[in-house]
């Protein structure tokens, strides 16, 4: 699963980074306002409350999450709208890409150049999506038979250890109400979003073909409008 990904461990180790120089604000702000669509009340909209939580563990100020939510009634502000990029990298591999975006003629762009610039390109709907499924992950700290056996109590589909750390898999509904009964339980929860996580992963032998797709993520993670890139490369 995607928790063995070399790309999930650069991802989580970049948004440290990422939040020390500010970046990764414009991509959880949009998150925060598209969420904030459906009820400015994250005690009613857990979506919104997901972001939210994510907003705080990047650091992100009170102030800036108040003013991503405040654009749902402001009739000035740009429209965001999600758009979702399927394509393919070198040796096949299926990627997925998020975007959040206020102009798509800037967006689409951007993608395609961050794909075809190593060996990527832009795919047909529904040619990449089905190798996915869309599942609620969480980031649990430290491991163990008793974490474990805790995981699985929340309501976990599957969990797998990855270094100091359990990578908790769940339906993509059950994802807060899981994340609330590890809490309960007294498990540090370190991260929580929804990912589309592979169904199955494409060996990838070749070091050079290796570093081309990690190049494109890296590419594409680095664009504001992407909120997030899911593979099915195994890179490890």
């Amino acid at each position: 699963m995607s928790g063995h990904s070399k790309w999930s461990t650069i991802k989580r180790q970049k948004a440290v980074t990422d939040a020390k120089r500010g970046a990764v604000f414009t991509k959880i702000g949009n998150q925060i306002a598209i969420a904030a669509r459906s009820g400015i009340d994250p005690t009613m909209n857990p979506t919104l409350a997901m972001i939210i939580e994510k907003a705080r563990q990047a650091n992100m100020p009170n102030a800036n999450i108040e003013r991503a939510i405040a654009r749902v009634a402001d009739k000035n502000a740009a429209t965001l709208t999600e758009d979702i990029y399927e394509a393919y990298g070198p040796g096949g591999v299926g990627i997925i890409v998020e975007t959040a975006t206020d102009n798509k003629n800037r967006t689409m762009p951007a993608v395609r150049t961050a794909l075809t610039k190593n060996g990527g390109r832009i795919a047909d709907p529904g040619s990449v999506m089905f190798q996915f499924t869309r599942k609620g992950v969480v980031t649990v700290e430290g491991g163990g038979e008793d974490t474990l056996l805790a995981i699985l109590d929340a309501g976990a589909e599957d969990a797998v250890e990855e270094g100091s750390d359990t990578i908790v898999y769940t339906i993509d509904k059950e994802l807060m109400p899981v994340r609330k009964k590890m809490l309960d339980a007294g498990l540090k929860v370190k991260d929580a979003e929804l990912q589309y996580v592979p169904n199955s992963e494409v060996e990838v032998a070749n070091e050079e073909t290796k570093n081309k797709i990690l190049k494109i993520l890296d590419a594409l993670d680095d664009l504001d409008d992407v909120t997030n890139v899911h593979t099915n490369a195994k890179l490890d």
